[in-house]
């Protein structure tokens, strides 16, 4: 079974893939959902997407000469810890607003040291500007981000713009394949086609643009 067939059943059986109408944080509706922290209720499924994100962030980490991984609030965050465990690396969460008491700021867990090349986890990428919000306050203390790594691409435009900036990022799996390796087995053709001219729809938005 390859690495997409795998993150698929294990996202969709979990839960954490669902199909339908959903309306989204910018106010539109899509045809599919994505929540990873759905797998914290999933400990087996949990651990399969947490080994396919070890062992691409492992190339990465020997790549680059990762020091650290970091993470944004909530979804991210939720699984870095144990991605962070397998790599044997410290593991950053940002907040995504300052704390105000106890430890304030929006760093918890490692520190950000001047120098430190860290590779930035998340579970999903949209359009990518999450991604900036939770970088930059790294690289205001120092750190290197030069590698993004998330679970699924949800191919709306965001990991091409990220490149665009410098950024290599990279997804275990783009939405497209997921929904292509579940058509016939856990969803329906018409459940997978809706997704992929969703997901087309951006393609063809991108091309105008």
């Amino acid at each position: 079974m390859s690495t997409t067939e795998k993150l698929a059943n294990a996202l969709y059986l979990s839960g954490c893939l669902k199909f339908g109408s959903f309306k989204i944080k910018s106010g539109a509706t899509s045809p599919y959902y994505i929540d990873l922290a759905r797998l914290l209720s999933a400990p087996q499924k949990l651990c399969i997407v947490a080994d396919a994100v070890a062992e691409q962030a492992t190339k990465i980490v020997v790549a680059d000469e990762i020091d650290k991984l970091a993470s944004i609030e909530l979804k991210g965050a939720l699984m870095a810890p144990s991605i962070a465990c397998k790599l044997n690396l410290p593991c950053i969460i940002v907040r995504k607003e300052e704390k105000a008491y106890g430890v304030t700021g929006r760093i918890a867990g490692a520190d950000v040291e001047k120098g430190d090349r860290i590779l930035f986890f998340d579970d999903v990428i949209s359009e990518g500007i999450s991604k900036i919000e939770g970088i930059k306050p790294l690289q205001e203390l120092g750190g290197v981000v030069n590698h993004l790594l998330v679970v699924v691409n949800r191919e709306q435009g965001g990991k091409e713009k990220l490149e665009t900036l410098g950024f290599k990022v990279h997804a275990l799996a783009k939405v497209s394949d997921l929904v292509k390796s579940l058509s016939g087995k856990h969803i329906s053709k018409e459940q997978a086609d809706e997704v992929l001219d969703y997901v087309k729809g951006f393609q063809a938005a991108k091309k105008t643009t």
